[in-house]
């Protein structure tokens, strides 16, 4: 236990104490690459939202827009959940004074909720192209805020986590 770093003062060791040798997953690494295919997968709910422009119902480009919008609100869901559910509450118990970064993140969870049910919404009634790309910008928009936001303040520290849960559970289904 000597080689493990110390956080929290009077020598407790905490969930974020752990050698390099020891390091089986960066999770600040983790985090960035599911937050890069999110962005991936935003990507193609855009293009099929541009695709299925004055498609019919029953056409291939329709079916792949609500393939790519579902799977992509799914999985932005699937993430934060993991989030809120899991990782969030283990950050909390070893470091309290990240309350008041939790308390952004998981209201931007909350506006991202909506903002997806909104697209879900106008995807699922056939709303024009225009109308779901002004969803779709919306929901882009807080995610790159809310990402970047998260990256800059939890990258080094879960990088320097020894979380005992898994990756799906903390971080949701993309994770590796």
């Amino acid at each position: 236990m000597a080689d493990r770093v110390r956080h929290g003062g009077a020598g407790a060791e905490s969930p974020f104490a752990i050698s390099e040798h020891d390091r089986l997953i960066a999770w600040g690494d983790e985090l960035t690459r599911i937050h890069n295919r999110l962005r991936d997968a935003l990507a193609l709910a855009r293009e099929a939202i541009e695709s299925a422009d004055g498609a019919d119902p029953g056409d291939r480009a329709t079916r792949e827009l609500l393939l790519y919008c579902r799977g992509f609100c799914a999985a932005l869901s699937g993430h934060h959940r993991g989030e809120d559910a899991a990782l969030f509450p283990e950050l909390l118990a070893a470091r309290p004074d990240l309350a008041p970064v939790i308390a952004q993140l998981s209201r931007d969870h909350s506006m991202i909720d909506h903002l997806l049910a909104g697209l879900e919404t106008a995807v699922e009634s056939g709303a024009g192209t225009q109308e779901r790309l002004r969803h779709l910008d919306g929901v882009e928009a807080v995610m790159e805020t809310h990402f970047r936001y998260e990256e800059k303040k939890l990258i080094s520290v879960l990088n320097a986590a020894a979380l005992p849960g898994s990756r799906h559970g903390y971080l949701g289904p993309l994770a590796e």
